[in-house]
């Protein structure tokens, strides 16, 4: 039996026309079900649902044979651990780029806030964000002009 781990949203919708180019359907809609674990056509394949952010997990530690998940998860997850892959968790590689629900990470600041000053005088940012180990990992910003 292999389990592919998926989360609902994007990823799952993004994921389902792959799957059936693959001929593969998902039996159970995530979104008229409570089930977790969903059945395939492929009685040797089934489908877990979980948060995005813990599908390297899940792969990584055997609840999963695979997943799919984010680019942004899957630099998060292992930002700092340089083993497995490209770049990755120890145990997890990034084989094929999907091209499916694609984003961008951006950085927004008040109006009112000179942020080339800032930088310029040495103050201290703080930055709020979800991805803590990929903001680490970001070089330090540096006094820029907008045009």
């Amino acid at each position: 039996m292999i389990t592919l781990a998926l989360s609902k949203g994007r990823i799952f919708d993004d994921s389902l026309p792959l799957l059936t180019a693959a001929g593969i359907e998902v039996l159970d809609d995530p979104e008229k079900s409570r089930k977790l674990i969903l059945a395939t056509n492929r009685p040797d394949l089934r489908v877990v649902l979980v948060r995005a952010t813990d599908v390297p997990t899940y792969v990584q530690h055997g609840g999963a044979d695979l997943g799919v998940a984010g680019l942004d998860v899957l630099l998060e997850h292992g930002a700092e651990h340089s083993a497995g892959g490209a770049g990755g968790h120890a145990g997890l590689y990034r084989p094929l780029d999907l091209r499916i629900a694609r984003c961008r990470m951006s950085v927004a600041a008040r109006e009112d806030f000179d942020y080339a000053s800032a930088v310029r005088q040495g103050s201290r940012i703080r930055v709020a964000t979800k991805y803590t180990q990929t903001a680490r990992q970001h070089p330090r910003p540096r006094a820029c002009t907008s045009t």
